[in-house]
């Protein structure tokens, strides 16, 4: 059986957007060079899509898109992580994992993906996660993540007319797979070695070494 997002999940889905759309409109900061990592993938494409006036290019670090994959990530029958789902169902996050923050979070998230945190980071993420709907925002950006396909292969049909650029680490070409069929064009793909999924975190200035790289290609470029 199939299920539709409703109303509200593709609300969700959209919003985070749009916010951003008139963020960049009242500082009058437009067209900015624009970069999302992880589970702000579909938020930063949408972004280019529906307002490309506002990106001068689009960056997308170890990020994934509905539609284009990102849904095999909670498909547990097939490599998924279990976690996905449960962060994606109504109340479930709640049961689950804020009398556990400490324990998902330093014990299982991080090692899973092979990125070490100091003990004041597991402090500040134990004690803001470990909040009553402390993981509601997670909860919303994943719902939205697996519930949003639709929405973005229509906006797919429309070619991006901005450079793009996809930065892979622990996920391999995971990234520039979703971001070369979802943008129409030509993706610029760079692959960081040895360094796991949460790339900011753990690598920070290679990070933004490659993005100045990057960005400098694009104003030589001329685009």
């Amino acid at each position: 059986m199939v299920t539709r997002p409703s109303p509200t999940t593709s609300t969700q889905a959209r919003s985070p957007a749009e916010d951003l759309h008139a963020l960049v409109e009242h500082l009058a900061v437009g067209p900015m060079h624009v970069v999302g990592q992880d589970v702000s993938g579909g938020l930063v494409y949408r972004l280019a899509a529906a307002h490309p006036g506002d990106v001068a290019s689009l960056t997308a670090v170890e990020a994934g898109l509905a539609g284009f994959g990102a849904e095999r990530l909670a498909d547990v029958t097939h490599g998924g992580v279990w976690y996905l789902g449960a962060l994606a169902a109504p109340g479930v996050a709640s049961l689950l994992f804020e009398r556990q923050a400490r324990a998902f979070i330093g014990d299982y998230l991080y090692p899973l993906y092979g990125t070490a945190i100091t003990a004041d980071d597991l402090d500040e993420f134990a004690r803001s996660y470990g909040r009553p709907g402390g993981f509601s925002g997670a909860a919303g950006l994943y719902r939205g993540m697996l519930t949003e396909g639709e929405e973005l292969r229509t906006l797919a049909r429309s070619p991006l007319r901005m450079p793009v650029s996809a930065i892979g680490a622990a996920g391999g070409e995971f990234t520039h797979a979703a971001f070369s069929a979802a943008s129409g064009a030509d993706v610029t793909g760079v692959q960081l070695e040895g360094v796991g999924h949460y790339v900011a975190q753990e690598a920070p200035e290679l990070l933004a070494a490659t993005l100045l790289e990057l960005l400098d290609d694009v104003q030589e470029s001329g685009r």
